[in-house]
């Protein structure tokens, strides 16, 4: 990439609301999140920011005592984050990817858009105007710079916390748009799951709008590959991986039922070596997207699986930066998931003498995750005993037997599993949902967050030391269409013969313009022009660059 950039200096990094100033941000009391000095290095500041979703601290330590020696995070623990979005104490993993990506707290299933209740204590209240605006992320502001810039997940790439960092909607289920976003924002690796979003359903995907974006990837000059082989083997300085039509299976499972998929410490080591041959550096997003869905289904195993998988990712960001000097690496967790304890009701008498083994040699019986588990029983339940034993679950007693036989039907099977096996290890859950406890942060390299930190903070950390100011950067990538064009003279109206694909369409003098919803390309008079961020639609308003409305200026004279 052409070196582009241009440092914006003096960002606060623990901000509040009055959105002329374009931040639901921090409390008015709010910590702050605090830096080491500046690197006095030559090359620009590298950043990895890696995510597990919904990982309670739980769930590390019981994950630390499986695995019988310390995580690589350990060596980087740097504080707290706090992790409650505008609206609740409990946060959904749209608006805490959303916060940590662009510095705003927002709504449950809103991405990369400002939120339309604000009622959390601390933070002032939304202006009208401002509802659902769409907020810069910090990739958005990585590009801009010259870096070169990549998103990993073993989710589907579009699922909420790396749509946050790609893409924006109200509606964090919406994989047609958050898809078809993350397309033209010019990324340089993408890696993870949901082929089916970038496909129509004519070839075997889901998109509606019956746009083949996967064509459109490998027009852009992207090696568009499918296995672990073709990833690892590729030379190119632009790679999308999509390895699966849906999620990517958990680690523990991976060799039995995908052992063509890639890990996410290969993906991560893959996308480090391709984005550092770029001279202005880089910003890599990883996520360890499934110990959230583990926890979700009160699945040890799965937890235990993915956070192992991620740290070993952690420890590939960590060589690189050691290496490197001048790479900054923020991981965290974004919200807590489950209430997963080690003890439970077993252990209220005796819980002071009660082993490690106790927890722990339960656990190691398992074979696969309750998924991949799962997954091998037939319908008619007739191996389900096999299947518990995939889990860890063999010599069953004979209550054990019977609870497990008093499954009816496949969807029976699940919950019976994770509640024997929570009683052999003697683990509690108190929920299938989200928790709002602060979570760990792990930080290492130059100008790293460190104390107890908002969400929203670690997004301003991460600008700071790219070198721009985010709220600066969504002023000039998100006008309102309307009043912008106005200004020049001209007129904006929408074309939705293709509801599915609305177009604006700006009229002033004898020059005519196209402006292609969720893609960054202006067409002036018959000509594309690139914009380098993309048209977004948001609660029936349209955003667009200062440059489209610039462009149109220069050719409509």
């Amino acid at each position: 990439m052409d070196n582009l950039r241009n440092k914006i200096m003096g960002i606060t990094l623990a901000t509040t609301v009055a959105l002329g100033s374009l931040s639901i941000g921090s409390m008015m009391n709010s910590e702050e999140a605090k830096a080491e000095p500046k690197t006095t290095g030559k090359e620009p500041v590298n950043v990895i920011m890696m995510v597990m979703d919904g990982t309670s601290s739980t769930a590390t330590t019981l994950t630390r005592w499986y695995k019988g020696s310390p995580l690589a995070m350990d060596q980087i623990v740097s504080g707290g984050v706090r992790t409650y979005s505008a609206e609740s104490a409990i946060t959904d993993s749209a608006p805490a990817g959303t916060a940590l990506a662009t510095g705003n707290k927002s709504n449950s299933g809103y991405v990369g858009v400002l939120p339309s209740v604000v009622n959390s204590p601390g933070l002032d209240p939304i202006k009208e105007e401002d509802k659902f605006r769409p907020v810069a992320n910090v990739l958005e502001g990585a590009e801009r710079t010259g870096r070169a810039t990549g998103i990993i997940a073993t989710s589907e790439i579009q699922h909420a916390t790396p749509a946050g960092f790609s893409a924006h909607h109200a509606n964090r289920n919406n994989f047609d748009v958050l898809g078809e976003q993350q397309v033209y924002q010019n990324m340089e690796v993408v890696l993870g799951g949901g082929k089916a979003s970038l496909l129509p359903t004519s070839s075997n995907g889901t998109r509606k709008d019956n746009e083949d974006l996967v064509k459109v990837i490998q027009e852009k000059g992207y090696d568009f590959v499918e296995t672990k082989d073709a990833l690892l083997n590729s030379k190119s300085d632009k790679i999308w991986g999509s390895f699966s039509n849906a999620a990517l299976a958990y680690d523990i499972d991976r060799e039995a039922t995908n052992p063509e998929q890639p890990t996410l410490a290969q993906m991560t080591d893959k996308a480090i070596n391709t984005l550092s041959k770029d001279k202005d550096g880089f910003f890599l997003f990883v996520e360890g997207s499934k110990p959230d869905w583990a926890a979700h289904s009160n699945d040890a195993i799965g937890i235990i699986s993915d956070v192992l998988a991620f740290d070993a990712a952690v420890a590939e960001a960590l060589e690189f930066a050691k290496k490197d000097g001048n790479t900054m690496v923020i991981a965290l967790t974004d919200h807590g998931n489950s209430g997963i304890s080690i003890g439970n009701s077993n252990t209220t008498k005796g819980y002071d003498t009660t082993p490690v083994s106790a927890y722990i040699d339960p656990l190691k019986e398992a074979k696969m995750s309750l998924e991949g588990a799962t997954s091998k029983l037939k319908d008619d339940l007739s191996n389900i005993e096999e299947v518990a034993a995939l889990y860890g679950l063999d010599n069953l007693t004979a209550d054990e037997k019977e609870k497990l036989h008093a499954a009816k039907k496949k969807a029976d099977v699940g919950p019976i599993l994770v509640k024997l096996l929570a009683n052999r290890a003697n683990l509690g859950f108190t929920t299938g949902g989200h928790t709002g406890e602060d979570v760990f942060l792990y930080s290492y390299g130059p100008e790293r967050p460190f104390g107890l930190v908002q969400n929203t903070d670690i997004a301003n950390t991460m600008a700071e030391a790219m070198g721009f100011d985010l709220k600066d950067l969504t002023n000039e990538l998100f006008a309102e269409a309307g009043s912008a064009f106005k200004k020049i003279g001209a007129d904006v109206t929408i074309d939705k013969t293709d509801a599915a694909n609305p177009v604006l369409v700006v009229k002033h003098n004898k020059a005519e313009a196209q402006l292609f919803v969720n893609k960054n390309i202006i067409r002036i008079n018959g000509k594309d022009y690139e914009l380098g961020s993309v048209v977004v639609e948001s609660n029936g308003k349209f955003y667009v660059p200062e440059k489209a409305v610039q462009l149109f200026k220069k050719y409509s004279r």
